[in-house]
């Protein structure tokens, strides 16, 4: 039996992209692997294809298949809404937040404390222990307004 090379070198290509998925999962090696696996069948069934049309056709094949993962597969995951859509941003679980100041609220500035952690705020000066409203973060400040009733 007769080794054909480039085939041997597309099977390997593609092995070694799915091993690569397999170790960093991200899915974009498995599509990079399947474009190369479908080259691999590819020069099995027809011989003799140039080493320029094996890798257009690998060129061509991982961006189509990229392109499906990402119109199908990845834009389906949008649509799933979670039941805890804050869960990862900290400073927008603040909001709503009900508590004293820590610092007094001078020139617009002041501090409070939120469980163990210490947020820099901002608003109208007020002094400490007042009640305050986190409304809105502003990067790692909070916005807070009295807290009425």
């Amino acid at each position: 039996m007769q080794w054909d090379w480039q085939a041997v070198t597309w099977g390997a290509v593609a092995l070694l992209l799915f091993a690569a998925e397999a170790l960093a999962p991200g899915a974009f090696m498995l599509w990079l692997g399947i474009a190369a696996a479908a080259v691999f069948v590819m020069v099995l069934a027809m011989p003799g294809l140039s080493v320029l049309v094996q890798i257009t056709a690998f060129v061509i094949l991982s961006f189509v298949s990229i392109q499906v993962y990402r119109t199908w597969f990845r834009g389906r995951g949008h649509e799933r809404q979670s039941d805890r859509p804050d869960l990862n941003r900290r400073g927008q679980q603040l909001v709503g937040w009900v508590g004293p100041l820590e610092r007094a609220i001078v020139d617009g500035r002041g501090r409070v404390k939120i469980g163990d952690a210490f947020y820099d705020v901002a608003g109208p000066d007020m002094p400490v222990g007042t009640v305050v409203r986190v409304v809105f973060i502003d990067g790692m400040t909070l916005r807070v307004e009295p807290a009425h009733g």
